[in-house]
């Protein structure tokens, strides 16, 4: 394989390191603040309409008591329990019912895992959930200053966990894809006759599609690893291909008029192989039902 399709890999992707227990490194990226500050988002509107829900429910059942039953006392202790099944049932339910998932992680696309790849855990779970509560979201315990502990320490790790995840050993990734894959730019109409006349027989397979994936995903890219990048593929591909271009122009447009190019041809054969196969077939003779019979008489 050549230098540049090992070089080649998708931005940002297997960065979670997670190891399964067959000792194989899986391909997950980790979850940052801004997807996982979405996700808590969308979890906390379905807090307050469960809430809001859970409130009208109360106080139904509530009004069907005897007049003097509820004091102050059971007021607070429904009170504790609502919020104790909003902020720590809620995540901790879903994540054990829902495969590590609460809603707005589901919605996000992300996951709650053990550091090792496996199921979050029951145990986990409530860890995350607690401690989130005490420290984190609502923070309970020194608001202002846990807020800014929290989020320093998810800013800090290389792998996007807050507190909760470092206290239970867990990790939040991402179930999608990190890109979607894009059409490849089209040949510039200065490159189009250089293309027809290029030599593409050394051009293996590997840095072709070194080349493809890097066309289909250098949106995602930024400067100056996107130029950078361009510039060691189009070093590999000159080096087995001719003649060189006729006008100055970013790289990104030789690696796309070579590529585009080299799927014109692999079309043109193609097409041209089914006509021969075509042909070669409605030439044979077609046996008549009673041609066995003649030849066994």
């Amino acid at each position: 394989m050549s230098t540049a399709a090992r070089a080649w890999t998708a931005p940002g992707w297997g960065d979670a390191r997670l190891v399964s227990g067959e000792a194989v490194e899986l391909d997950v990226r980790a979850a940052r603040i801004g997807s996982r500050t979405l996700a808590l988002l969308l979890d906390v509107l379905i807090q307050l309409l469960c809430g809001l829900l859970l409130l009208a429910l109360a106080g139904l059942l509530l009004a069907a008591l005897p007049y003097g039953l509820l004091d102050a006392a059971m007021e607070r202790a429904l009170l504790t329990v609502g919020l104790v099944l909003l902020l720590v049932g809620y995540p901790v339910l879903w994540e054990r019912l829902n495969d590590g998932r609460t809603p707005g992680k589901a919605a996000v696309g992300l996951r709650v895992v053990s550091v090792d790849g496996a199921p979050v855990g029951f145990r986990q779970s409530l860890t995350r959930a607690l401690v989130g509560v005490s420290v984190e979201w609502p923070g309970l315990v020194l608001p202002l200053l846990s807020w800014a502990v929290g989020l320093t320490v998810m800013l800090s790790d290389d792998r996007g966990r807050r507190l909760g995840d470092l206290a239970a050993g867990t990790l939040v990734v991402h179930t999608r894809p990190a890109t979607r894959w894009r059409a490849v730019p089209a040949t510039m109409p200065q490159l189009v006759g250089w293309a027809y006349t290029l030599d593409l027989s050394r051009l293996d397979a590997d840095l072709a599609l070194a080349v493809r994936q890097y066309l289909a995903r250098a949106h995602g890219l930024s400067e100056p690893a996107r130029g950078e990048l361009a510039r060691l593929l189009w070093r590999q591909v000159a080096a087995v291909t001719g003649p060189p271009p006729p006008v100055a122009l970013p790289e990104v447009h030789y690696l796309a008029a070579v590529i585009a190019e080299r799927h014109r041809r692999a079309r043109h054969l193609l097409a041209g192989e089914r006509v021969l196969t075509e042909a070669a077939w409605s030439g044979l003779p077609v046996a008549s039902a009673d041609e066995p019979s003649r030849r066994s008489g």
